[in-house]
């Protein structure tokens, strides 16, 4: 009955502004990863370099920001509140990639084009530092203790949806225009979408009530008044929660971005593949990966996290250079097996992800140890995944090279799992420790 209660107060509008934040910026960021062979030839037409690959580098380059933004936006969601940081966060977010939208090519403006692409990432991965976190803490507040799993699976089904548009979106634009306007304007629609969607998510989440297990700790004005920094605190006692944390995330920002948005670019630039069935294969997988990442949500509330993050690592080092043998082949069928293969294994880890960082820190420091543990691992890892891919394939002439990359950030976040990580689910967020 006690359960039935509090599983009331999980309001559509929370699931909602949740889902739609993480949605936005994975939109953004799938944009930028599918159009990244035209954004290296607008921003860098002139560079001895490979254009593809300085287009990939300011992508990483923006990472660097993310740790500072963690920082920031979960000390503020741990002191103003969930509901403040992920308003203000979205409104900066959006805004920087429509701006990224309107900039001028090199040809127009010359040098200062690629510093201004530079400089709206970085904002942009500044204030995203505190999205995907800050989401899933604020369903796990929300979330009974025996279904936490559950809800907050929305938070990663959130960044595959909106994978999945940014995809569809540049599969149409490449379809419907000629590869001329493309480059000219094409590119530059969804990321002028941002725009008028930061606006409606900043709106529902200004009407949002923060969440119960923040309000009773704000309510303890003791406990509040004494409370120290969240960071510095996070680094002090919790060093060992936040290197699991660091460790689960790994396997994720690699295998997402490998998975999810660089291997369109791998099946054209190195497997031979057309763009469009391409897209198509990563289209097929990213639906597979939103459904049984949904289910896998569901039972880790009956196995635990730690079980599933473990099984995630090793099932990577097993499959992941039979699935590229297979991506290799550049047949339609045997590339979304292959394809599929990845995503069910990223899925059975990333299902548990969000959940597993908002409930492994106590609540005046949950958004901030979220956020760093996402967030650290982001910068060194994701962000430079599809960067390193493609430098790893050049510099040995293998393309089997990612998938290495791939087993060997298992290992090693596998090892770190099984020594630090502990099993909260089931246990109340108030009373952890």
């Amino acid at each position: 009955m006690h359960t039935h209660a509090v599983e009331k107060k999980v309001p559509f509008k929370v699931a909602l502004s949740s889902f739609l934040g993480n949605f936005i910026e994975w939109f953004d960021y799938a944009t930028y990863t599918y159009f990244a062979i035209t954004i290296g030839i607008v921003f860098f037409p002139e560079s001895a370099v490979n254009s593809t690959l300085l287009a990939f580098a300011v992508f990483a380059i923006s990472f660097v920001f993310r740790p500072l933004g963690a920082a920031f936006w979960g000390s503020m969601g741990d002191k103003k509140g969930r509901k403040w940081s992920l308003s203000m966060s979205i409104f900066l977010m959006t805004g920087a990639a429509f701006l990224i939208g309107c900039l001028p090519s090199y040809e127009t403006i010359g040098l200062l084009s690629p510093i201004l692409l530079i400089c709206l990432r970085s904002v942009q991965g500044f204030s995203a530092a505190g999205e995907y976190s800050g989401a899933a803490v604020f369903l796990a507040e929300y979330s009974p203790a025996n279904h936490r799993g559950k809800y907050c699976s929305l938070v990663p089904a959130s960044t595959a949806a909106g994978l999945l548009a940014g995809s569809t979106a540049a599969l149409i634009i490449k379809l419907l225009l000629p590869e001329a306007a493309v480059i000219e304007w094409g590119w530059r629609i969804p990321f002028l979408l941002a725009g008028p969607l930061g606006l409606i998510a900043h709106y529902i989440r200004t009407k949002l009530e923060d969440s119960p297990t923040f309000e009773q700790m704000t309510s303890d004005t003791k406990r509040v008044k004494e409370a120290p920094n969240p960071t510095r605190l996070v680094f002090k006692k919790y060093r060992k929660r936040l290197l699991a944390s660091i460790a689960a995330t790994m396997v994720n920002s690699v295998g997402f971005y490998l998975v999810l948005t660089y291997l369109p670019t791998y099946l054209t630039s190195y497997a031979g593949m057309e763009a469009a069935p391409a897209q198509f294969a990563t289209d097929v997988a990213l639906v597979a990966y939103i459904l049984i990442v949904l289910g896998a949500g569901k039972v880790s509330d009956i196995v635990g996290r730690k079980k599933m993050l473990l099984g995630a690592c090793v099932a990577f080092i097993v499959l992941s250079i039979p699935a590229f043998t297979m991506l290799n082949t550049a047949s339609l069928p045997i590339v979304i097996a292959a394809e599929l293969i990845l995503c069910i294994t990223l899925s059975i880890n990333d299902s548990n992800i969000a959940c597993y960082q908002a409930e492994m820190f106590p609540t005046e420091v949950r958004y901030t140890g979220a956020a760093l543990g996402s967030n650290i691992a982001y910068v060194v890892f994701g962000g430079t995944a599809s960067m390193v891919a493609t430098a790893l394939i050049d510099a040995t002439g293998n393309g089997m090279a990612p998938a290495y990359y791939m087993m060997g950030i298992c290992l090693i976040a596998g090892i770190i799992l099984l020594f630090t990580a502990h099993e909260y689910k089931g246990v109340p967020l108030n009373d952890i420790e």
